[in-house]
């Protein structure tokens, strides 16, 4: 399947599109070159959008920022499927890392097209809250899919799983982010 359709197919009939993706043979290597690479460019891509139209320019700023978003996007998603896939024996679900990798990326889709739409005005930060919602929904109902979740563990697990995402993504981005500002106060020899 190519990754316009999932990406239509993920975010317009989720259910039984995970039980399409259920009988995928995929690896965390296949997921990122083929679909998570892919739609972290188009994510990337809102920061130079909103520097071209909305800054009158390329400013170094919002390029470092698409750097750092991409690279936060990559690591964050290894780190994920590792992390969810730990947790897996805890929440009496199935451990196996290629479901779990199945399981972050395409759960995750809402938020990269929406991180790409995020540099529409006014209504760029709704899109943005939208896409995490309808993440936390995909990846809810994916749970018993994906990872053989009992009913009664779901929540639980797709809270914990969430706040770990989330905490990855922040400090993975915090520390890009840091090593950003400190290289470019090195290079102008100013700190403050």
């Amino acid at each position: 399947m190519n990754i316009i359709d999932r990406v239509k197919n993920i975010l317009t009939t989720p259910k039984t599109e995970w039980l399409v993706i259920d009988t995928e043979q995929a690896t965390p290597m296949t997921l990122l070159t083929g679909y998570v690479l892919p739609l972290a460019i188009l994510a990337s891509l809102a920061n130079v959008l909103r520097s071209l139209f909305f800054a009158g320019g390329f400013g170094t700023y919002f390029i470092y920022s698409a750097v750092i978003g991409f690279v936060s996007i990559l690591i964050g998603y290894y780190v994920s499927i590792y992390v969810i896939d730990l947790l897996a024996p805890s929440f009496d679900s199935e451990k196996n890392l290629n479901k779990s990798a199945q399981l972050v990326a395409y759960s995750n889709t809402p938020i990269w097209v929406a991180a790409f739409l995020s540099f529409i005005p006014v209504i760029g930060w709704l899109l943005a809250i939208a896409g995490w919602v309808y993440s936390i929904y995909l990846f809810y109902i994916g749970l018993t899919t994906m990872k053989k979740t009992p009913e009664d563990k779901k929540v639980v697990y797709m809270i914990i799983a969430f706040i770990v995402m989330f905490a990855i993504t922040f400090i993975i981005s915090s520390i890009l982010m840091a090593s950003f500002v400190g290289s470019t106060m090195m290079g102008t020899g100013r700190f403050f």
